[in-house]
């Protein structure tokens, strides 16, 4: 089934010359054919880029008109030029979307450090703004303008039944690497029709972020960039949506992001395994998290599953490293539905089957038990390559 924008937004991509191979788009723009309700959950490193600055400034918002990304430059510890550098987007975005400047959200990603080339920006959103479109390609368009080394575009869509009708969600995302548990180096979009008031849809983007863009990692380095957005334009009508249509579209929103998020460390640079993590027994969530953050972290874990290596003993150390308490007795660890270890000791496994297991397929599934409680956290990682060193030794030369 073709993916359709949801009502009240029109999308582009464009290429303005931010990158020089001119087959690779590096703007979109999004119009809110109506003001939107607009909110934000950004990265938590102190050097937070200028565009995460300004959006802070502007979310939540019931008034939001635009959204203008750029990659291949992620205007970040840029200093105050960064800051007026962005703002000369949103106002160059609102010109080009009749609009007022602060009705404009900014995203950008790329190599920090270096200046926005205003004048290719400037361009770059006329040009965008005589391509928005609602028909189905300006989706690809828009998805591959904020992609930067990702392999193709990251996009999700889902049709929401309610008892009034249909309501449609949107999701476009870019990340390969540079990606960390709160946030990394990532950007995402929501777009969504129904009518949600600005503290639903900020707790709808924040319950869905912690069950999915935070439960990420390729390599742990938490960026500077990284930003979600969640835009409602209300375009299908009727009362903001309350009770079970509200949860209806609070879990939509969370499966979509989880689509998505799923998606960045399988495109991990250099990858060749997408690695998920369950952790469950845990007393409380937050453990659960941190054991699977510290298993999702470990370079030797990374490199065994990369080699199809079934060391185990890397696995259950990480997890006893991770600063949560529990009782190693009652822990039990599988990987691929493969019983290793229980109780405290190892289990006979045939080591060729289980290497096989790992290396016959993208997909390596670890899970880990605690026997403690009923907390379940599922984390997603990449496995660690040569060639993933290789590129991001010669990234930026």
């Amino acid at each position: 089934m073709q993916r359709q924008i949801p009502e009240g937004f029109e999308l582009a991509g464009v290429h303005c010359g931010i990158k020089p191979d001119a087959s690779r788009l590096d703007l979109t723009l999004i119009r809110c054919q109506r003001p939107a309700v607009g909110v934000g959950v950004y990265t938590q490193n102190l050097f937070h880029a200028a565009p995460v600055a300004l959006d802070r400034q502007r979310t939540p918002s019931d008034r939001i008109a635009a959204v203008v990304i750029n990659s291949g430059n992620a205007n970040a510890c840029t200093g105050p030029r960064g800051m007026s550098d962005a703002e000369e987007m949103a106002r160059l975005a609102a010109d080009a979307c009749g609009c007022q400047p602060d009705q404009v959200l900014v995203m950008s990603t790329g190599i920090i450090g270096r200046y926005l080339p205003l004048e290719r920006i400037a361009a770059g959103v006329q040009a965008a703004a005589a391509e928005l479109s609602r028909e189905p390609r300006a989706i690809e368009a828009a998805a591959r303008g904020m992609m930067t080394t990702d392999k193709g575009p990251k996009i999700a869509s889902r049709t929401i039944e309610l008892d009034d009708g249909p309501v449609q969600l949107l999701g476009l995302a870019k990340g390969a690497a540079m990606i960390g548990p709160r946030m990394a180096t990532m950007l995402a979009v929501f777009l969504c029709d129904a009518n949600l008031n600005a503290s639903d849809a900020q707790a709808t983007l924040e319950g869905a972020v912690n069950d999915s863009f935070n439960c990420i990692s390729v390599e742990g380095h938490m960026s500077t960039n990284d930003t979600v957005l969640l835009l409602a334009s209300g375009a299908r009508g009727g009362a903001p949506l309350a009770g079970p249509q509200l949860s209806a579209v609070q879990i939509g929103v969370r499966e979509l992001a989880i689509e998505l998020a799923r998606m960045i460390p399988d495109d991990g640079e250099g990858s060749t395994h997408l690695i998920e993590i369950e952790v469950s027994g845990c007393r409380n969530r937050d453990e659960a998290f941190q054991i699977a953050r510290s298993v999702a972290s470990s370079a030797l874990v990374k490199t065994a599953i990369a080699g199809g290596d079934p060391n185990w003993g890397r696995i259950v150390s990480a997890a006893g490293y991770a600063g949560v308490a529990f009782d190693p007795q009652h822990v039990e660890l599988f990987v691929n539905g493969i019983a290793l270890f229980r109780k405290g000791s190892p289990l006979p496994f045939d080591e060729r089957a289980v290497s096989r297991a790992i290396s016959g397929q993208r997909d390596t599934l670890i899970q880990l038990g605690f026997g403690e409680g009923d907390a379940v956290v599922r984390f997603w990682t990449s496995d660690l390559t040569v060639d993933y060193v290789r590129f991001n030794a010669d990234y930026s030369t």
